[in-house]
């Protein structure tokens, strides 16, 4: 099975609460060993995240999700010691996108040719770090534009909430 796999989040405050919280825990449950980090936080600290919805209007409202409590801490994380890595939405990356350190350790996933999973504007970080190029995938529609221009060839899965997985 996947026992000894290990898997990274880097998350950060406002992370859309069900792309985190869903994946993390559904991931441990199929034996996964699963950590959780967040820049400038420790292991046992959280980070509070947010529920996007559209209620009837022309983008999504957001709303106070949960305390997400890391298991791990940012500083330690070391691409080499993870097998694959996740990238959940929601605010997060729009901020997760500007840090070096953040771009730097997604780079080195990427480099390594080490599975990424990014969900909805989880995109905005690997655009960061330069490993779009050439890559099929999708992301919330909005980040089409950016998509493109990181080099990525945008993909639209019918029905837009499926995965998309690209093997290039």
């Amino acid at each position: 099975m996947v026992k000894g796999k290990k898997i990274l989040f880097i998350v950060g405050d406002y992370v859309e609460d069900y792309e985190v919280m869903v994946p993390f825990q559904a991931l441990m449950a199929f034996g996964f060993n699963v950590d959780a980090v967040c820049p400038g936080r420790k292991e046992g600290e959280v980070c509070r995240t947010a529920v996007h919805d559209f209620v009837g209007d022309q983008t999504y409202a957001e709303s106070r999700g949960h305390n997400f409590v890391l298991n791990a801490t940012f500083d330690e994380a070391r691409s080499e010691s993870y097998d694959a890595l996740v990238l959940p939405g929601g605010r997060a990356p729009e901020y997760l996108s500007v840090d070096a350190r953040v771009v730097a350790l997604v780079r080195e996933f990427a480099e390594a040719r080490k599975p990424v999973a990014s969900i909805c504007h989880g995109q905005l970080v690997l655009a960061a770090a330069d490993a779009l190029q050439g890559r099929k995938c999708t992301a919330y529609p909005a980040l089409k534009p950016v998509v493109t221009a990181a080099g990525g060839i945008w993909a639209d899965p019918e029905p837009i909430s499926a995965c998309f997985y690209d093997d290039t």
